[in-house]
């Protein structure tokens, strides 16, 4: 026997789909059955992620090419300009007594200042899942991130000035031989005899601060210059309010863009998260909502 189904229209089909679905009738029994198909509606795409336009830039725009460029070509006239001023420092706080004598090298952060991470950004984007630990840990274990544009040729001439080259960055130290395969693979100098990649936990005080780190370079270095795109490659003062972010910032303008060169990071950094109080116990939303309560938005009246 054929049995004939028809699905309720109307304002009965209107209240059926919002309580539980599509619902059908059975007109050959009676009273007429009634059948409840619960429906599944797969979501319509990854959900909003501020990493979105960020990552798509750092892929796609000739203009974060250009802009890298340009900064790795100031960075290399400020390289002969230190090289020839013997009491040129990039950390005078660091350095001791008679540092003037020492041999010449430069600070690079790895992650947005030579390595390309945008593809594991575009994971995340792509299969709606935040920044974690393990999963952060086995992009960087795998060593397949490509060159931020400029960084290549800007450290390798550096290197061939007597420079060396060491790159301090707050990678576990898991991730350490994952990170100099990387780096040795794309051409970057590794520093011959001398271990030039310093990763956060690698010794017992090189915590996510990197004071310390540059301490240990500047022992036996003249440190001439420190390149990163967060502003705790620089400073450990980092943390803060976006107000007190500034004082810090303005406390050493006379630095930037000379010994301290800042490369750009759309995607993260401590700049986005002191929108929100550096507090990543919030959800995602939250996170947004208070990042646009900061904007300063045009008032039309």
């Amino acid at each position: 026997m054929t049995v004939k189904r028809t699905i309720l229209t109307g304002l009965a089909l209107a209240t059926s789909l919002a309580l539980s679905g599509c619902i059908i009738v059975d007109e050959q029994t009676s009273p007429p059955r009634v059948v409840t198909v619960t429906e599944v509606v797969e979501p319509a795409g990854p959900a909003p992620d501020d990493r979105l336009n960020a990552a798509l830039w750092m892929q796609q725009a000739v203009e974060y090419k250009a802009t890298t460029d340009g900064i790795y070509a100031l960075a290399g006239m400020r390289l002969d300009e230190a090289l020839a001023d013997p009491d040129w420092t990039a950390v005078p706080e660091a350095q001791q007594a008679g540092y003037q004598d020492l041999p010449p090298a430069i600070i690079l952060d790895a992650d947005e200042t030579v390595l390309d991470n945008s593809a594991y950004a575009a994971f995340g984007i792509q299969q709606g899942r935040e920044f974690d630990g393990p999963s952060w840990n086995a992009w960087a274990s795998s060593g397949v991130a490509g060159p931020v544009p400029g960084a290549v040729e800007f450290t390798n001439a550096a290197a061939a000035k007597g420079v060396k080259v060491f790159y301090v960055t707050n990678r576990d130290a898991v991730t350490k031989e994952g990170t100099a395969r990387n780096l040795q693979a794309l051409g970057f100098p590794m520093g011959g005899n001398v271990d030039t990649l310093m990763t956060k936990g690698e010794q017992p005080d090189w915590g996510s601060a990197k004071g310390t780190r540059r301490a240990a370079v500047a022992a036996n270095y003249r440190v001439v210059m420190l390149l990163g795109d967060n502003f705790g490659d620089f400073t450990d003062e980092y943390k803060g309010s976006p107000e007190e972010r500034e004082r810090v910032y303005e406390a050493n303008a006379a630095k930037w863009g000379r010994e301290w060169i800042m490369l750009p990071n759309p995607e993260y950094g401590s700049w986005e998260s002191s929108a929100f109080g550096n507090d990543y116990s919030l959800s995602p939303e939250q996170r947004r909502e208070m990042k646009i309560e900061q904007l300063k938005a045009w008032s039309q009246d």
